[in-house]
């Protein structure tokens, strides 16, 4: 059952973050057909500003879960690198219970009020011309729901590996990835 909600989690999220990250590329086109007219037709608009910004707030927060799935965030790789596998497994444990969970569980809990509020209200922007706001809000929302997922299928495994129920088929990243595979050893068979 949980091995089955994981790879549900952990599918949804990569196929979205992979959608998402097509934004990109979308802001790069609005963003040079906003410039092209703003040169040639000496107009600009605000709708296509906003809409780069909208862009990229979708690649930003729809692919966050699917850069947790993929190992890809941030770490303090000088000081990770360092320690045993089996520490760096209770650190995303613990990280994930204290800090993961309750940052992305608030914004969830701040952020559906502040999107219903938007999508109520009909907001839009203040500038002329501008987008409606409620969907940049919504996206907020989306996203922080799908990290939060996500962080639960991620300390899941993490428990899973920990308990020896689950292969640890994780690659290291970043720094991790580049140091020689004796540095990931621990100095004795107790660190395990």
């Amino acid at each position: 059952m949980v091995s089955a909600l994981i790879r549900l989690i952990d599918g949804v999220n990569e196929r979205v973050g992979k959608i998402a990250a097509w934004a990109i590329l979308a802001a790069i086109l609005v963003s040079a057909i906003n410039a092209i007219i703003r040169k040639v037709f000496g107009t600009s608009s605000n709708a296509w500003l906003e809409l780069q910004w909208y862009l990229f707030g979708a690649t930003f927060m729809l692919a966050a879960a699917w850069t947790l799935k993929s190992n890809e965030h941030i770490r303090i790789d000088i000081i990770s690198s360092r320690l045993s596998k089996r520490w760096r497994d209770w650190i995303d444990v613990f990280c994930h219970v204290f800090f993961l969970l309750p940052f992305a569980g608030l914004m969830i809990w701040l952020g559906v009020p502040y999107f219903l509020n938007s999508y109520a209200s009909g907001e839009v922007s203040s500038s002329a011309g501008g987008l409606a706001i409620w969907p940049a809000k919504a996206l907020i929302v989306a996203g922080f729901i799908m990290l939060f997922l996500q962080a639960l299928s991620e300390l899941a495994k993490r428990l899973q590996i920990i308990a020896g129920l689950r292969p640890d088929d994780a690659r290291p990243t970043g720094h991790a990835a580049a140091l020689p595979p004796e540095a990931d050893t621990p100095a004795s068979a107790h660190d395990r």
